[in-house]
């Protein structure tokens, strides 16, 4: 299986290296990034399959800001939100934008490897479905 690529996006240091390790533990294929300007440097320059980000970042642009930017350049991309519970109506500002889901934080991990399998469907390829099916396969091992 190739790997979905897949850009995360947060500020925050700590959460965007330790959600990133997770998912590479998994062997799915991550890059991360700490900026809105920065994730859509990178949407320009490689054609992700998801972006996972945040909708709180400081800066120049925020997450609704990002999403409209990624959509308008790769509107392929299905774009996962994490929100916390004060910006939940932002979370459905989003989703009008064009996003495909949102998860509050703090996420758990399974949550998390749902969505991107259901993202993966989504896309409707037969190479997005049997990746959709190894993130599946990843969540049986862990209920089992």
């Amino acid at each position: 299986m190739q790997n979905p690529n897949i850009l995360v996006v947060d500020d925050e240091g700590d959460f965007l290296e330790t959600l990133m390790n997770r998912l590479r533990k998994r062997n799915i294929s991550t890059i991360g990034c700490a900026s809105g300007e920065e994730a859509v440097r990178l949407a320009k320059e490689h054609p992700f399959d998801i972006v996972i980000l945040d909708i709180k970042m400081p800066g120049g642009m925020d997450g609704i800001e990002t999403l409209r930017e990624i959509k308008r350049i790769r509107p392929e991309a299905e774009v996962i939100l994490l929100t916390g519970h004060a910006s939940l109506e932002t979370s459905v500002e989003g989703m009008k934008q064009g996003a495909y889901d949102y998860l509050l934080k703090p996420i758990r991990l399974e949550d998390l490897l749902e969505k991107l399998a259901q993202a993966l469907e989504r896309k409707g390829s037969v190479e997005h479905r049997a990746q959709s099916e190894e993130i599946r396969k990843l969540l049986q091992k862990r209920a089992g």
